[in-house]
């Protein structure tokens, strides 16, 4: 799944079956976790923290609880994500990569 991360809710992430690879980082870089989780498992992930995952060989199912029941998920990539939005000269300057490197970030999962 692409990462993402909730702009007004926090998430409570229940894994129903399978295991997967998640990393939850905070606006900062920081770690908040960088782990497997197994069926059984929970996590809970502080609003405005990106959340990836990525599912293991028996894949993997989850339910999420927000504590918002008008949640707003913002992508970080795609057509509706931040990164889709901006100028390239800007991803270029950001992150110190070149034209070609921004615009695959930018287009490559349209």
């Amino acid at each position: 799944m692409s990462p993402h991360w909730n702009v007004n809710a926090h998430s409570v992430m229940y894994v129903l079956r399978g295991e997967a690879l998640v990393q939850v980082v905070g606006n900062s870089g920081q770690t908040g976790y960088d782990g497997q989780l197994c069926e059984g498992q929970l996590i809970v992930i502080p609003r405005n923290f990106a959340v990836v995952k990525q599912a293991g060989d028996n894949g993997f199912e989850w339910v999420s609880i927000k504590t918002s029941d008008n949640a707003v998920r913002s992508p970080l990539v795609g057509r509706t994500s931040a990164i889709w939005a901006m100028p390239e000269e800007v991803l270029v300057n950001a992150y110190q990569i070149s034209n070609e490197e921004a615009r695959r970030l930018k287009y490559n999962r349209e």
